[in-house]
């Protein structure tokens, strides 16, 4: 008698574990300082504020010399270098030929984009954090050399500074997307909005435009003490051209482009 055996299926293959969003934001947050350029580059801006609150201990009159007079200024030249963090980001891999194997680990491109907008979130966060810890050394350096050394802050400024980083890096990050190439990206955001605030200047026909589409105008409540109904509504215009724009057209073209 012959027995017959049923076939046996084939044991499924363990399905490939997908990365978490989580931790594909650490790796891009690892990626950030990795680099030569990123890690110069934050190390650059934590320099930068250290050394304008060193210099108000010497300009500021003594009364002058208040946590919030030291932690203001701080965000100008932190949100100026910002923007360039958020296009190494996106470009870094595509101008260190690492685009190949990081979107073959994770063919979801979406995915990566999204893990790399939330790194230069972060380190846009902790660039706040940043500017408040320079702002207290400098308090406390004024209070020890005769400065008033006043701790009065207003908190509202707080969420608007983290605003007003978060929307310069994510802009750096559009034009990065959009353009795909480091010093393209670069040399074109700090270009071309320079190139519009001086027509603006010259051409009386263009100022008011201006202060609906120059970031510079638009961007500029957000360090007093309270923004309008009115200077919200020109701030989410001037947004919608030189961040959503950007940003939807470069996660098209990502997405699109032929690794090689």
């Amino acid at each position: 008698m012959t027995t017959l055996t049923p076939p046996v299926a084939p044991p499924r293959q363990a399905a490939l574990a997908t990365p978490s969003l989580a931790r594909l934001t650490g790796v891009e947050l690892r990626k950030l300082v990795d680099t030569r350029a990123g890690r110069w580059l934050l190390i650059t801006i934590g320099l930068v504020a250290a050394i304008i609150v060193t210099v108000q201990l010497f300009v500021l009159d003594d009364a002058e010399q208040t946590f919030t007079a030291f932690f203001t200024p701080s965000l100008f030249p932190t949100g100026l270098l910002l923007p360039v963090l958020g296009i190494l980001s996106i470009t870094g891999e595509w101008s260190q030929r690492t685009a190949l194997s990081t979107f073959a680990l994770v063919p979801r491109r979406q995915r990566v984009i999204t893990a790399k907008l939330a790194a230069v979130v972060l380190a846009a966060l902790a660039a706040v954090l940043v500017s408040l810890a320079v702002a207290a050394t400098g308090t406390l350096a004024a209070r020890a050399t005769g400065g008033a050394g006043s701790w009065v802050f207003d908190w509202r400024l707080l969420p608007y500074a983290a605003v007003f980083q978060v929307l310069n890096v994510l802009m750096g990050a559009g034009f990065g997307l959009l353009l795909l190439n480091t010093p393209l990206a670069i040399v074109t955001y700090l270009l071309l909005p320079t190139v519009w605030s001086v027509l603006a200047a010259m051409i009386r026909a263009l100022q008011r435009p201006a202060q609906w589409l120059d970031t510079s105008v638009t961007m500029e409540p957000l360090l007093g003490p309270q923004v309008t109904a009115g200077q919200w509504a020109r701030l989410a215009v001037s947004l919608l051209v030189w961040l959503v724009l950007p940003l939807a057209a470069g996660l098209v073209r990502t997405v699109r482009r032929e690794v090689s």
